[in-house]
């Protein structure tokens, strides 16, 4: 498909970079653009322009910065909040987008995506185009929808949020591994050799699993709390889950072996199906407890979050996110 079109106006460099800030009008912005510039191995900053010029052109009054660190975008997204924006948006990857709405929790502003990083999963989830210009033109199309969040509350009094998906366990060490390790690799292959180092590396987890009245005792080579499909570019380890309806999705993967293993990866890749798998254990609930019987990394949209034990519960509707109209999503998959 086609991208939108921008204006075909040739601007001088002046001309450019006052459409860039959004002020042709004279009129305050209302809507900030975070960029992370090293989303997408650059991405994110060579999308910028053809952006700018879109929200420009459809009078979308625009400001856009640029972010230092994970830091830098809660804090520029907490500004933007108290200086009067009604809308901000990540031009990044998940991770920008996971520290924008940490950044503005708890406000009425309506939290924006432009899809630029490797893994893209919570625009997938959302069915956000996973192209940042036509992700944009979605989004001057859109409206806002409630979502939901996942609170996760630490022993030692810390607590984090995140909206796509996370858990405990190799999927933590996988996430963590191909952020730092493996980040120069390609889209799920990080995410694949994370998992395979720590598959052959970590012995399992004795875990303990309370939800809602329900438990599971056992060894596990990880636990998912999902709030949306997938994660890690693309496995589909929740593909039931929904953002809106009030529950996570739990996924137990208990003692699987590594041909199991080998068999699984290519059913994650595409449905998601592991009823065939009776290593797999599913359940929905509004509230679970993960501790396990040595230290264990927690991850949320691919950040790292803290370590077991963990108390994860769901917080309904607590974010809006501007989306756009159904079958808006039909670019690259």
């Amino acid at each position: 498909m086609d991208r939108p079109a921008t204006s075909g106006v040739h601007e001088s460099a002046g001309e450019n970079e006052r459409r860039r800030v959004g002020i042709t009008s004279g009129m305050k912005p209302d809507t900030l653009v975070i960029v992370n510039p090293a989303s997408g191995g650059g991405r994110a900053s060579r999308a910028e322009p053809e952006v700018a010029s879109l929200l420009s052109a459809r009078g979308c009054r625009a400001k856009f910065v640029h972010s230092k660190s994970s830091e830098d975008i809660r804090e520029q997204a907490a500004r933007a909040a108290t200086l009067g924006f009604r809308t901000v948006v990540a031009l990044g990857g998940d991770g920008a987008f996971h520290h924008l709405v940490e950044g503005i929790r708890g406000t009425d502003v309506v939290a924006g995506f432009f899809p630029a990083g490797n893994g893209n999963d919570i625009a997938r989830a959302l069915e956000i185009p996973r192209d940042p210009v036509m992700a944009a033109d979605a989004f001057l199309r859109g409206q806002p929808r409630a979502v939901d969040l996942v609170r996760v509350r630490f022993s030692d009094g810390r607590v984090a949020h995140y909206i796509g998906a996370g858990g405990m366990g190799l999927d933590a060490e996988a996430a963590h591994l191909a952020n730092t390790r493996f980040r120069a690799w390609p889209g799920v292959t990080r995410y694949l050799a994370g998992a395979f180092t720590t598959f052959f590396r970590e012995p399992l987890l004795d875990v303990s699993v309370e939800m809602d009245g329900a438990s599971w005792l056992g060894r596990a080579l990880f636990v998912a709390v999902a709030n949306a499909t997938s994660y890690g570019s693309g496995v589909r380890i929740a593909p039931q889950a929904k953002m809106d309806d009030g529950l996570l999705d739990v996924v137990i993967v208990g003692d699987v072996g590594l041909m199991r293993l080998l068999e699984a990866i290519p059913i994650v890749l595409t449905t998601g199906d592991l009823r065939g798998f009776p290593e797999v254990t599913r359940y929905r609930c509004r509230h679970v407890s993960l501790r396990a019987d040595r230290a264990a990394r927690v991850h949320g949209d691919g950040e790292a979050l803290g370590s077991a034990p963990a108390e994860f519960e769901i917080l309904p509707g607590a974010i809006r996110v501007m989306v756009g109209r159904k079958g808006a999503t039909d670019e690259h998959r």
